[in-house]
Order: C-alpha cells, then structure tokens, then sequence
C-alpha cells in the first residue's frame, strides 16, 4: 500500500469516528421526543435530564484521554473508542428504566470523551493548511448528528428504539475489529520527538527564536478560544439536541411521524455541514478573525428571529441557524492547530474540548428548564446572547491570525 493510500484509508477511519462519535450522543434525544415520554409516561422535560450523565461523562473524560493518547498511542486509543462505544451502546438497548439508560449514556459518553483530542489532534498531524481539512472531517460529525436524527426515527417506525442503539453499536464494533487490523499492518509508527538533554545546543535557531513569539500568540489567542468554545458549546448542543422538539413544537405540525421528522432534521443538519466547508475554504486563504466575526453574526441573526417565528418557516430559520452554528465548528480547531505545537496538541484540544462538552452537558439541564417553564421560543433568546459574546470575543483576535 503507497503512503497517499494509506493516509487516504486513515482519514477515512477518522472521519468514520467523528460521523459515529456525534451519531451515538444524540440517539437518545430523538428516542426520548419521539416514544420513550409516552413509553415510560414522562414529560420531554423529565426525560431528557437522564442524558445529563453522558455528556458529563463526554466531558469529563476528554483530558484524560488527550493526556494518554500523547503518553500511551493516538491509534490504540481509536481502536479503544469504535469498540468501547459500539458495545456501550448496545448494552444500552437493554435499559428497562431511565435509571439504567443513563448509566448506558454515561459509558456511551465515556468513549466518546476518546475521539475529539485524539482524532482530531491525529487530522491536524502534519498539515500545512487545516481549515479545509478540518471541515471536511467536521462535516463527517455533522452528518453523524444528521443521520442520528433519520436513523432512530426509521427504525424507531420499523424495528422499535432499542433497535436505534443495537444497529450502530454493532457497526462501530466491527469498524473498530478492522481498524485494529490496519493499526497492526499499516499504520506507520510515530516516535516522540527526542527531548534535548540539559545543556545540549539548540538545534534549530530559527525555531529557538520563534518559539517565545508562539508562546505570546498562544497566550493571547487560548483565552478567546476558550471563552468561544464555551458559548459554541452551548449553542452546538441547545441546537442539534433540541431541534427534532423544536421541529413538532414550532413548526406547527403534531402529525409528524418518527421518519417524517428524521428525514426533515436530516436535511436540516445536511445544509448546515455545507457551513463547515465554507468556513474551512475561507480560513485558508483569508483572515480567521473576520470570518469569526462574519460567522457569529449569522447566529445572531437567525436565533433572535427564530424566537418570534412559529409554523411553516421554521424549517427554513432552523436551516440556517445550523449553517451558522455549524460554520463556527472549524474555526477554534485551526485557531489551536495554528498557535499549538504538536506535542502539546492533544493536551490542548483536550482542554478546549473537555470545556466544550461541559458546556454541552449544562445544556440538557438548561434546555429542560426553558422547556418546561418559558417554552422553547426562549431557548433562541439565550443562544442569540451567547452568540454576541462570541462575535465580541473573536474581534479580539490578532490581526495576522
């Protein structure tokens, strides 16, 4: 197998992880709207809050594994996550109470925490230009959350939900048993760079000057990545988690079947990936401050009119809220790929990630909240103030960024 070949099948593996990562954590949310609320006789805002201990554990468990993937091996800690995940979730299937189906979440969010500081730390691995590169593999995640919606509901129609978590479950695992294979015979190794010993001279002059410029960027660009991933957390998770109830609550129309409604959030989510490209392309080859910018007020713009729009045009309001939403995914990913040395990647995006999906967690509680006592036109209200913090926040970027 030649070099571009076997790093063509590797992002190919990468891109499957991120489509299945963003697949199995949004299962549930289409699940509970749909059926288990009359199944198990809840309300939706009673129900949801038992995914709360997935994403604390989506969450939680980012350092850890951006920490071992740098210590242990990026590759084996992939294989861990299509296999661990796969089996988390069909052991999910088998939940007779929302007790036990938050403890499956809870493992499913476990090896999900895997994917984001490694796979994408392994994406950025010897790039030049990311942007493009990085959308193409966020766009594979966005499909996850699309397809995540169209897949439960077909076979919540067709085979019942326990099926929705038993059929990807199965896939993941058998991806994982061939991802294994190709680590084992195809996979090039990757040695640490050795560390220069005490008192050795510098290798590299050019780089020993740089180094204190890229420290003073990193220190000066980590706070507002920081500060926007946070709020994009929300507004990512309040967004994609909520819109299957958004789409029966202010659209308008009860008679939505399970499929009807899939099939709809799906090309929902389809259009707002198209955002991601967009951003990619021109974060290669213009200025990531004024795209930022751009970005965020989109979102400000389609949340605060989504608040006071009810029936018909939802759909179409939803459809680019996700575009903007979406757009801003790539952007915090190039920012740290940028200011970050490769050794230290994981460890950052980590920390980037593991405050992103902390923020994702606080956003169940929260979107349960508004639901049940200011109803879902206040959700939009929220994520419109959020998205004027991040437009404020990303006009402090560097000018050279």
């Amino acid at each position: 197998m030649t070099e571009e070949r076997r790093e063509k099948l590797h992002f190919l593996y990468l891109n499957m992880g991120h489509f299945l990562d963003h697949l199995f954590m949004l299962i549930f949310a289409t699940a509970a709207a749909l059926v288990l609320v009359n199944d198990w006789g809840m309300s939706y805002s009673e129900l949801i809050p038992y995914a709360t201990p997935g994403f604390i554990a989506f969450a939680a468990f980012t350092i850890p594994a951006g920490w071992l993937a740098d210590r242990w091996s990026r590759e084996s800690m992939m294989c861990v996550f299509f296999v661990g995940i796969g089996a988390s979730s069909m052991l999910t299937s088998l939940a007779q109470s929302p007790l036990q189906i938050a403890t499956g979440l809870f493992a499913i969010g476990l090896f999900a925490s895997i994917y984001h500081p490694v796979g994408i730390a392994m994406v950025l691995e010897g790039q030049k230009k990311t942007g493009l590169r990085v959308a193409s593999n966020g766009v594979w995640g966005n499909m996850g959350v699309a397809v995540a919606a169209l897949l439960t509901g077909w076979l919540i129609d067709h085979s019942g939900w326990r099926a929705a978590f038993v059929a990807p479950g199965l896939f993941s695992v058998l991806l994982g048993l061939s991802y294994i294979r190709w680590v084992r015979h195809f996979s090039p190794s990757r040695p640490m760079p050795a560390r220069p010993s005490p008192g050795s001279p510098p290798q590299n002059r050019a780089s020993v000057t740089a180094a204190p410029e890229l420290k003073k960027l990193l220190i000066r660009v980590l706070p507002i990545v920081l500060i926007t991933t946070a709020c994009g957390g929300v507004v990512f998770q309040s967004t994609t988690f909520a819109l299957p109830r958004v789409l029966l609550e202010k659209g308008g129309d009860s008679a939505l079947t399970a499929s009807m409604l899939g099939w709809i959030a799906f090309v929902i989510f389809a259009i707002g990936s198209a955002g991601q490209l967009v951003v990619g392309y021109l974060v290669d080859r213009g200025r990531i401050r004024n795209v930022f910018v751009g970005v965020a007020l989109l979102q400000i713009l389609f949340f605060f009119v989504t608040s006071g729009v009810e029936g018909v045009w939802v759909p179409f309001l939803a459809a680019g809220f996700m575009l903007a939403a979406f757009g801003q995914i790539p952007i915090n990913d190039v920012l740290v790929g940028k200011v970050a040395s490769s050794e230290w990647r994981s460890r950052i995006l980590a920390l980037r990630y593991s405050l992103t999906l902390s923020a994702m967690a606080l956003s169940v509680p929260l979107i349960a909240w508004i639901a049940a006592n200011h109803g879902l036109s206040h959700l939009f209200l929220v994520l419109g103030s959020l998205a004027v913090v991040i437009m404020l926040a990303a006009a402090f970027l560097p000018e050279n960024v």
